[in-house]
C-alpha cells in the first residue's frame, strides 16, 4: 500500500514537471565543452544570471584555452569579479585551461576519474557537465534540487546531498534523470523557491511538507 501510495506520488510529481517545464533547457550560456565546464564552475555560490553576465566578457576577451590559460590572472578577477569567490573562481580558470591544453589536448574528458581531477570540479560540476554536454544520464544535485525533493517527501530532511541525488535516481527512470534534474532545478528556481515560494498556485501543495508546516 505504501509502495503505491509512493508511485503515485511520483507519477505526479513528473507529471507536474512536465506540465511546467515540457522541453527544459540549461540556462547557462556557452558554445562548446570547455565554456560549459567552465561556466558551471562559475556557478557555484551565485546564480546562472550572474555567470551569464560575466561569461561572454571572459570568452570574447580569451578566445581559446591557450590564450586563457595564458591570461593575467588579475585581468580574470577583474571579469570576475561581480561572482562570489571570484579570486579563487579566477585561478580555477587559467587551472582548467593548462591541464585541457597540456593534458587533453583542448577536449574536456568524459571519464568522471579525469574530471575529478580538475580544480573546482566535484560530484555535482561533473553530473551536470555529462548530463548536459554528453547526454549522459545523470542528476545533479544543487541547492534548488536538494530543496524541492526534501519538501516533496523524495528525501528525507537529513539526507546528505550524495543521498538525496541516489534517492532521486531510484524514484525515476534513467533515461530521464538529466530531464528530471533541469526540471527540479528550475521548479526550485521560479516556483518552489527557498523564500516566498509559490504555494497558491502549485499543484503539489497536497504533497509538500512546506505547505503542511505553514498550515500547522
Amino acid at each position: 500500500m505504501i509502495g503505491l501510495m509512493m508511485m503515485n506520488k511520483k507519477k505526479t510529481i513528473e507529471d507536474y514537471l512536465d506540465f511546467l517545464f515540457e522541453s527544459p533547457k540549461c540556462e547557462l550560456n556557452y558554445v562548446n565543452d570547455y565554456q560549459l565546464l567552465i561556466a558551471i564552475v562559475l556557478s557555484a555560490q551565485t546564480t546562472d544570471k550572474r555567470v551569464n553576465s560575466v561569461t561572454p566578457i571572459l570568452f570574447k576577451k580569451y578566445k581559446n584555452l591557450e590564450s586563457l590559460m595564458n591570461a593575467d590572472i588579475n585581468d580574470i578577477e577583474s571579469i570576475l569579479r561581480p561572482l562570489g569567490s571570484f579570486r579563487k573562481k579566477a585561478l580555477y580558470v587559467k587551472e582548467i585551461a593548462q591541464i585541457l591544453v597540456s593534458q587533453y589536448s583542448g577536449k574536456v574528458p568524459i571519464k568522471r576519474n579525469e574530471l575529478e581531477m580538475f580544480p573546482g570540479v566535484g560530484r555535482k560540476t561533473i553530473n551536470v557537465f555529462l548530463g548536459e554536454f554528453y547526454n549522459i544520464p545523470a542528476i545533479a544535485v544543487d541547492t534548488h534540487v536538494e530543496r524541492v525533493s526534501k519538501r516533496l517527501g523524495l528525501a528525507k530532511d537529513n539526507d546528505s546531498v550524495r543521498v538525496v541525488e541516489e534517492k532521486l535516481k531510484r524514484a525515476f527512470k534513467r533515461d530521464v534523470w538529466t530531464k528530471r534534474h533541469l526540471q527540479l532545478v528550475l521548479f526550485g528556481r521560479y516556483h518552489c523557491k527557498a523564500v516566498k515560494p509559490c504555494c497558491y498556485e502549485c499543484m503539489l501543495k497536497d504533497i509538500c511538507k512546506y505547505e503542511k508546516k505553514l498550515d500547522n
